[in-house]
This record gives C-alpha cells, structure tokens and sequence, in this order.
C-alpha cells in the first residue's frame, strides 16, 4: 500500500533549493536595473565556477581515509575521469550553463515572466517523459498524477492573463529550449553521478560551460561601467552566484543522486509558488484566491509525487 515519505534531510534541501530559486527572481530583477543581463550572467558564472574549482581542489589535495562520513562522497570520490567523462561534462557543461542561460535571459526579456514561468513549469514531465524512454527510471502512475495536479497549478499561478502575442513567440520558444536544457542537463548528470561526487560534476561542468559564455557576454562586459555598480547590486550578484548557483546546483545534484531526476524534478514547481509569495512579501504584489488555488495544486502534486511502493526508492541517506 502506498504511503508518503517522511520528510527527509534531502527533502528539506530540495525546499530550500526552491526557496533559493523563487526568491533569486527578484534578487536578479533588481541587478538587470544596473547591469546588461549577458554580463551580470557571465560574472555570477566566473565566480560561481571559480568557487568550485577551489573546493574541488582542496577536496581532492585531502588524503583518502576509510573512516570518512558517508556524506563525503557527496565531494569525492576515487574514480578517475576518463575521456568519455570529460565529452559528457563538456555537454551538459555547454547545454546546462551556457545554452539554459543563453535561452532563459533571452526569454525573459522578450516575453513576459508569466509565458516563461509556465513553460519552465513543464519541465518536470519534460524529464520524466525522457527518463521513461531512456529507460532510466520507471515513472508511476502516482508520479503522473503528481506532475498534472502541479502543471494544472501553475497555470492558476502565472497562466492567467499571460500574453500569447506574435512579438512574444521567439521568446516562448527560447523558454521551450530552456526546458530541453534543463532536461539534458538532469538526466545526462545522473548517469555521470554514478560514477563520480556531485561537487566534481557540478564544478567541473559549469566550469566548462562558464567559457563559451563569457565569450557570447564579452561585448556587454566591455560595455559595462562596473565603477557605477552599487553595493546592493554587487550583494545581489554574489548571493545569485553563492547560493543560487553553488549552493541549490549542489543540493539538486546530490538529490538527483539518491533520489533520481523524476522525483526530484518535481520541486521545480514550487520555484513559482516561492517566487509569488517573495514578490507578496518584498515588492507587495497581490495575491488573490485564484493563485492560492493553485498554490495548494502545486504542493499537493509535489506531496503526491513523493508517495512510494518500494523500499528502495528511499534517499540512500535514510
């Protein structure tokens, strides 16, 4: 018989993954009113990467013990990269970190935040569907009716009133290829995972993917007069980097891990919920019952995604 998870370590993380996510939308907002979208993006990056080859290394400089946690394998592990590791962090380093941001910047500055937030939310059955025909993960009827009951959600959240015009298409579809990305990125990072620490594929990919995309941001960066920034756009752009990069790419990656794409994939639709009810709190916008229909619809489908059948499909932490 079928019966909900408790709330695990990992479950909490994911949470907090969400409500650093929600909660960077408007973080980044404030920092576009200083700086080009491309050259904020390439900065956040730069010092993103630039924190995971450090840990990575320090990491790595630590001599190997049979008596460490069973946490460390989060940020280590024995196995050498071979070449065949290296194409596939090259792929998701470019499709997960230069092309997602590429195509997620573009969308939002030519469509509205609600077209984009709506098709973001078709991502969790974006990776279920390709897990299932990759054969990957075996997807439930539970998990289904999880993701319908969360996508039905978001429509009530930013589907209504959202804008279907000619001058928004190319931005709608930029969000499209954000959710193809995002897919790739989730399902090919799980098979690397097998293998390697989340820390090192993490890195190591953004790492990878940082490069092209300095180089598509470099004209906005020489435009940029970085001597006019403020303060608060500079605490907004280590924050973005620290912890909505850094941090919550960890925190998914790991939960991937234990837990698989599918599963933790559905958090991604609380991300809309988190960032209505920051702009509630921090910008005042209202809130109506509509939206808090739909916010229950959300965490109702994320609460049913989570019903098990087996013991294995339990977080390896537990």
């Amino acid at each position: 018989m079928n019966r909900l998870l408790p709330l695990s370590r990992l479950d909490a993380l994911l949470l907090l993954t969400t409500l650093i996510w929600g909660s960077n939308f408007t973080v980044i907002k404030s920092a576009f009113r200083e700086l080009d979208p491309p050259a904020f993006n390439a900065l956040r990056l730069v010092l993103a990467s630039a924190t995971f080859l450090a840990v990575i290394t320090w990491v790595q400089r630590r001599p190997a013990s049979a008596e460490a946690p069973r946490w460390w394998s989060v940020l280590r592990t024995e196995a050498a990269i071979t070449r065949g590791d290296w194409i596939s962090l090259a792929i998701i380093g470019v499709v997960g970190h230069f092309l997602y941001q590429v195509c997620f910047v573009g969308s939002l500055s030519r469509t509205t935040v609600a077209n984009t937030s709506l098709i973001l939310g078709l991502t969790p059955a974006a990776v279920a569907l390709a897990s299932a025909a990759l054969g990957q993960e075996r997807v439930r009827p539970h998990h289904w009716i999880g993701l319908a009951l969360s996508l039905g959600g978001l429509y009530f959240i930013v589907g209504q009133g959202a804008e279907w015009t000619r001058t928004a298409l190319v931005g709608d579809g930029l969000a499209v290829l954000s959710v193809v990305c995002w897919t790739i990125y989730t399902l090919m990072g799980q098979r690397l995972m097998e293998r390697h620490s989340p820390l090192g594929v993490t890195g190591l990919s953004m790492a990878l993917g940082t490069v092209p995309y300095v180089v598509y941001a470099s004209p906005a960066i020489r435009a940029t007069d970085w001597t006019s920034v403020s303060p608060a756009t500079w605490a907004g752009l280590v924050y973005s980097a620290m912890f909505s990069v850094c941090l919550a790419y960890m925190i998914w990656y790991v939960a991937i891990r234990q837990i698989g794409g599918t599963r933790t994939s559905v958090y991604s639709n609380v991300i809309p919920v988190v960032a209505m009810a920051v702009a509630y709190v921090w910008l005042h916008e209202p809130v109506g019952w509509v939206k808090v229909v739909g916010a229950a619809a959300v965490l109702g489908g994320v609460a049913i995604a989570r019903l098990r059948r087996l013991p294995f499909l339990m977080p390896a932490e537990e």
